[in-house]
């Protein structure tokens, strides 16, 4: 069976139509084409335009062709079909379960509104949960009047939604916005039960945000202060606090700005301790680091107190180095003062100070006179204009004590005693107040130096020449004489010095046989008398020093004897046999020695009296 043949009969049927139908349509087409065409042939359009039109044709007809074979396919038309009856039966079922559309709330004229559409709006205002839209909730339902039949159900909604907002400004308060918690909460009907609770709510609210403001100010005190230690003990009573912000966002806050707060006091306390160390290189230093503090700080304006200060402290350094007359020197420190130190106009005006004071170094009444005329350039406005006068009185008064000066220099060029004195007494007319006294004094003292120098040469002269013999009778006249210049005076330093030269030449002439005696007892082994006669040279004396030395070597060697000596009787020798004991024999001999002595006055051995022994000679 062929593929036609198991076609349905239907389909057969068709197909054997189709070529017939198309037949019928070509030769209906030519019918009509040969019908309507006119006698004369047109021509048809050549190039792009002949091109066009053909596609345009060919187009036409495979549409055609394909909506036809398309319309023919059975598939096609059950699926069609199917998805027409899908598509209805969506539409349907969207149409019955459609919502109905809620109102343009924000449109309705109010006045006018029935009672259901003012419940349903305030409905939706309620739903979104924020203390607004409860408050304009309660204000729909609230223009009903008494005897409305829904009035009942509006108190009932508007005690429900009173309780909302006051629940709604707790977390208002709790999240920060006092004020707007406060607000919310004013808003209940007075009628409505939680209303008797608002001022009570806004009370509590208020007095623990007082509380709070409070440990806050007092810890921003403690910083300002730099005292960090009780900045974090007053920050942690927050956490004491009935509010969870500021428990938790204001606290943390708080930790935060006290930590850089500490970071930037800590670096203004070292800024402190480099300006206090002194010198330039510190202070430039200590200002570079306090204008690293920023405005917002709680250290800040102590900061720029700090700096003025600092900035003051340069200028200390650069008056300390115009009084050491270092004009340059000065005025680079003065320049070194930053503008953060705002003292612009003080730097100006020490730079016309200090020009007009180095004009003093001369020491010159011209000179004082051109430092004077230079302060007068600062007007009565200006920040040194005090500092000013206060420099030209002193300039003015100094003027005058350098006038005298010069006088009573003339005076004293004459190199006498008389000229000399009256120089001296010019000069001490010059007032201790005056800034010129010292120079004053020291030019008296020098004056008065002169004139006793003239006077007591004479004296040391005189004595110089007594003692130039070495005669003992001779030093002591030249000691005599040069005893006649006083203290006080300009020679006596020269005069006692020589004084104190002649009487050790006299010194050593009589004490010098004691200390060979003494010496020659020693060489002899006589140690005892030799020390017996050293001792007669008394302390002060020019020969002490060198005897001493010499007693306290036999002294030793004494010690170091008798050392000897206890040992050799421990060993068994007889402290009755000199041979047995030299030591003993020696003492015997130091004892009469001792008896010999020259003044008597020495003291005996404590072993026991001398016996039988002879003085050395």
């Amino acid at each position: 069976m062929t593929r036609e043949q198991r076609l349905p009969s239907s389909k057969r049927l068709l197909r054997q139509s189709l070529p017939q139908r198309d037949g019928r349509l070509r030769a209906e087409s030519s019918f009509t084409e040969a019908s309507y065409r006119p006698v004369k042939q047109l021509r048809r359009p050549r190039g792009f335009l002949q091109r066009l039109y053909l596609s345009f044709i060919q187009l036409i007809r495979r549409i055609r062709e394909f909506l036809l074979q398309l319309f023919t396919n059975w598939k096609f038309l059950i699926f069609l079909g199917l998805s027409t009856t899908l598509a209805a039966g969506g539409l349907a079922t969207a149409f019955i379960f459609q919502l109905p559309a809620l109102p343009n709330c924000p449109a309705v004229f109010w006045p006018l509104a029935s009672a259901s559409m003012r419940f349903e709006c305030a409905r939706i205002a309620a739903s979104k949960q924020t203390a607004d839209d409860l408050l304009e909730a309660i204000a729909l339902v609230d223009e009903l009047p008494p005897d409305h039949a829904m009035r009942a159900e509006a108190d009932r909604m508007i005690e429900l939604w009173s309780q909302e907002v006051l629940k709604l400004a707790e977390e208002l308060f709790q999240k920060g916005k006092l004020q707007d918690a406060i607000a919310a909460a004013r808003k209940i009907p007075a009628k409505v039960t939680a209303y008797r609770l608002v001022e009570e709510r806004v009370k509590r609210w208020e007095t623990i945000w007082t509380k709070a403001e409070e440990i806050y100010r007092k810890v921003e005190a403690a910083l300002r202060k730099r005292d960090w230690r009780e900045a974090f003990h007053t920050a942690t009573r927050l956490l004491d606090v009935d509010n969870r912000f500021w428990q938790t966002t204001q606290y943390d806050d708080l930790n935060r700005r006290i930590n850089i707060a500490r970071d930037e006091g800590n670096k203004l306390y070292k800024a402190e301790n480099l300006a206090d160390a002194g010198g330039l290189e510190n202070i430039l230093a200590a200002l570079r680091l306090a204008e690293e503090i920023p405005k917002g700080s709680y250290v800040y304006d102590l900061a720029q107190q700090k700096i003025k200060g600092f900035g003051r402290k340069l200028l200390d350094l650069a008056q300390a180095a115009a009084d050491r007359r270092n004009l340059q020197e000065a005025l680079e420190i003065a320049n070194k003062i930053p503008k953060s130190a705002r003292l612009e106009q003080q730097v100006k005006d020490f730079i016309v100070l200090a020009n007009a004071q180095s004009q003093t170094w001369q020491d010159t009444v011209v000179g004082l006179e051109e430092a004077i005329a230079q302060a007068q350039r600062l007007r009565p406005d200006r920040p040194l204009y005090q500092k000013a006068q206060q420099m030209i009185a002193r300039w003015q008064y100094e003027i005058e004590g350098l006038a005298q000066i010069e006088r009573a220099r003339t005076m004293a060029q004459g190199d006498t005693i008389e000229s000399l004195m009256m120089a001296i007494a010019t000069a001490s007319q010059v007032s201790s107040a005056n800034p010129r006294w010292e120079e004053a004094q020291k030019q008296i003292q020098q004056w008065r130096s002169q004139a006793e120098t003239i006077q007591d040469q004479p004296f040391l002269d005189q004595a110089d020449q007594y003692a130039s013999t070495g005669d003992l009778n001779a030093l002591q006249a030249a000691i005599a004489q040069a005893s006649q210049i006083g203290p006080g005076r300009a020679l006596y330093g020269q005069a006692q010095s020589r004084i104190r030269q002649w009487t050790n030449q006299i010194e050593t002439a009589q004490d010098q046989p004691y200390l060979d005696q003494a010496q020659a007892y020693a060489r002899m082994g006589n140690v005892r008398a030799a020390i017996n006669m050293a001792q007669q040279i008394r302390p002060g004396r020019a020969l002490y020093d060198r005897a001493q030395k010499d007693v306290a070597q036999w002294q030793s060697q004494i010690q170091a004897e008798e050392t000897r000596a206890r040992t050799q009787y421990g060993r068994g020798g007889s402290p009755t046999n000199p041979a047995a004991s030299p030591t003993v024999s020696q003492s015997w001999k130091s004892d009469s020695d001792r008896k010999c002595s020259a003044d008597g006055k020495s003291d005996f051995w404590q072993r026991g009296g001398a016996n039988g022994s002879e003085c050395g000679d």
